[in-house]
């Protein structure tokens, strides 16, 4: 987002939140333009170092409906695994199988 892009990460995460909650309510959860929402909403939860949350939403909550949604092979899933991939390697929490997770993740997206 602009905020992001200007170096205002917290400004652009309310903003991410409250699209993405807006999209769910307009939209519902398997819209495209929501998912997208949500892609935007990981990517700021990630500039910030949120890493539980950003790993929770996207692995639990935004990847399945957007796998079912629009496919395996589409961007933006692909997309969203290497968000939850990075967010699973950079935690300074991090386990080895976190790792191994993330190098799976990685493996699957290159594949593509």
């Amino acid at each position: 987002s602009c905020l992001a892009d200007l170096g205002r990460h917290d400004e652009a995460l309310v903003l991410e939140r409250k699209i993405y909650a807006k999209m769910m309510t307009l939209k519902g959860n398997s819209h495209g333009h929501t998912i997208r929402g949500g892609v935007n909403l990981s990517c700021s939860l990630i500039n910030l170092e949120v890493w539980d949350e950003v790993k929770t939403f996207t692995r639990d909550q935004l990847l399945p409906v957007a796998q079912r949604s629009l496919g395996p092979n589409h961007d933006t899933v692909l997309d969203l695994k290497q968000n939850l991939a990075v967010a699973l390697s950079v935690d300074p929490a991090r386990t080895r199988d976190d790792l191994l997770e993330a190098e799976t993740i990685m493996q699957d997206v290159t594949q593509r």
